[in-house]
């Protein structure tokens, strides 16, 4: 009787223990909200951040790091940072996962509690979101996520880059962007300006290139974080695209697209030259164009007037050659670039190139007439200015017989200069075709009309035509193609005779009131007695 008594008693003690939970009891982990992607979970040895609520069984938050502001950082698996407990409940999370853990007294703080804040054999429950997690063996992943077919050269320590990026934390949270800004980060790689995992991911990058690079937090910005953007101990993702870069030993790159097949002459230092272009970026930006403009870019080359890289790219090209030139900015527009144009540089052509730049170049030196000239008494052309011919052509035609043919290259400082002409651009080289059909004898230089004999004496009888003392313009140039007709005097060739009567007519008139008196005639006689060809 008492054997069965004593049974009973022992089978209604087992049953009430098992309803008061057991010491033994395991941590119950309940994963209710897993993220479609997980590419690393945490493994012992792993440094975790997360942010957690903690509770008790009713409900009662004795815990919170988001009340905090602050998630919590630390080891797992050392077991003497956090309770037992927490520390395997985190084993196996991947960032961004969230988890009910529910820890038995004997993996929490068992018998004595803690303090008046948990009491002796509590059961606890954390709910916690796994913000990140690194190990010390972690290195910088970089990850190609697209990437050009041409790559001639690859970033390198001590290049100067410039890269757009976003920069988020390993759960996704955006903390900085470039693109936002909408300007590039520019520096160097390897020179201690950038944190250390950044320096090391943007190694072997191409211009165009877009890669994503994970940074642990202990080559990124530590414990300290950085501002209110980054925590302390955070893993950085960035993902980049390199817009740029170069070295300061880099110089010019030229790479010929087209040669023609005669080339007379190439350019020297100290050549004039005529050109058209595309500006662009590495990374294909357009910042200017001169077939845009219609309008070629002129300039000396060797001189100093371009920067420094094009001075270089422009020598030694043929006319119609088209090249592309690849220059650094430091032969460029170095550190202050182009306002509007063309970005600056710590270390860019004329207002046509880059950080690096490049330009694709037609060059053109002459400027060629289809049609021969005939040179004899012609009227005002493209290539006369006010009153006589250009001086080039002018060179080019001493010694011509009648009937000679001859080519003549005018450069444009004997041509029509900087002003160029009605069909002729500015600082143009001409080429003429000659063919001296006629010659006439000229006059001296300096001169629009000389008497062949001696001049009527007195002169001004014979200019007044209706004897009223006063020669207007209509009279003297009756009394002029007169002289002309009879022999007596010729004219400058070459150039309107209208013209020519109209100047010599000015320059008598003294006091400008449209007519010549005797007065004004003799004034000017007076200047320079011996001779008459003052008209």
């Amino acid at each position: 009787m008492e054997l069965k008594y004593m049974l009973v008693i022992a089978v209604i003690s087992v049953i009430y223990v098992k309803c008061d939970s057991s010491p033994l009891d395991d941590l119950v982990i309940d994963r209710y909200s897993i993220p479609a992607l997980c590419p690393r979970e945490v493994q012992t040895g792993d440094y975790v951040r997360y942010h957690f609520n903690g509770t008790l069984l009713d409900g009662k938050k004795f815990e919170s790091s988001h009340d905090k502001g602050k998630p919590f950082v630390g080891q797992v698996g050392l077991g003497s940072v956090v309770i037992t407990g927490l520390d395997r409940g985190v084993l196996g999370m991947c960032v961004n996962e969230r988890r009910k853990l529910t820890i038995p007294p004997h993996l929490a703080y068992g018998v004595l509690g803690a303090g008046t804040v948990i009491p002796p054999d509590t059961t606890l429950v954390f709910d916690v979101l796994l913000l990140d997690l690194w190990n010390t063996d972690d290195k910088v992943q970089t990850i190609t996520l697209s990437k050009p077919q041409d790559c001639k050269r690859k970033v390198v320590s001590t290049d100067f880059v410039r890269y757009h990026y976003n920069g988020t934390l390993l759960n996704g949270t955006l903390f900085d962007s470039s693109h936002a800004r909408g300007q590039t980060y520019d520096t160097y790689v390897g020179q201690g300006y950038l944190i250390k995992g950044m320096d090391m991911g943007l190694l072997g990058m191409c211009v165009g290139e877009r890669r994503s690079i994970i940074i642990p937090p202990f080559l990124g910005y530590e414990d300290k974080g950085y501002g209110n953007q980054i925590p302390p101990y955070a893993s950085l993702m960035f993902d980049v695209v390199l817009v740029d870069h170069f070295h300061t030993n880099d110089t010019v790159v030229s790479e010929i697209l087209y040669t023609p097949e005669l080339c007379s002459r190439k350019s020297v230092s100290g050549d004039y030259i005529r050109y058209h272009y595309n500006g662009t970026l590495q990374d294909g930006t357009l910042f200017d164009s001169s077939y845009q403009r219609n309008s070629t870019y002129n300039t000396y080359i060797g001189m100093g007037f371009v920067i420094l890289g094009m001075d270089k790219a422009l020598q030694g090209v043929c006319v119609g050659e088209k090249k592309k030139v690849t220059i650094p900015p430091h032969l460029a527009y170095g550190e202050k670039g182009l306002e509007g144009m063309i970005p600056g540089s710590v270390i860019r052509p004329p207002k046509s190139m880059t950080s690096s730049s490049t330009v694709t170049t037609a060059l053109s030196w002459t400027t060629l007439c289809s049609t021969p000239q005939i040179v004899i008494i012609c009227p005002l052309g493209p290539s006369w200015g006010a009153g006589k011919i250009i001086q080039g052509l002018d060179d080019g035609l001493q010694g011509m017989c009648v009937g000679e043919k001859r080519v003549v290259i005018v450069p444009p400082h004997l041509g029509h200069g900087e002003s160029g002409a009605a069909e002729v651009p500015s600082s143009a080289v001409l080429l003429f075709e000659l063919e001296l059909l006629e010659l006439q004898k000229g006059i001296p230089d300096g001169y629009l009309f000389v008497w062949l004999g001696d001049s009527p004496d007195p002169l001004f009888p014979a200019m007044d035509l209706n004897k009223d003392q006063e020669v207007p313009l209509e009279e003297f140039t009756e009394f002029i193609q007169s002289q002309i007709t009879e022999g007596k005097g010729r004219m400058r060739p070459g150039i309107d005779g209208e013209v020519v009567i109209k100047d010599m007519f000015v320059n008598q008139d003294r006091n400008k009131d449209g007519k010549i008196t005797a007065e004004e005639l003799k004034l000017k006689s007076d200047e320079d007695p011996p001779k008459h060809e003052e008209l």
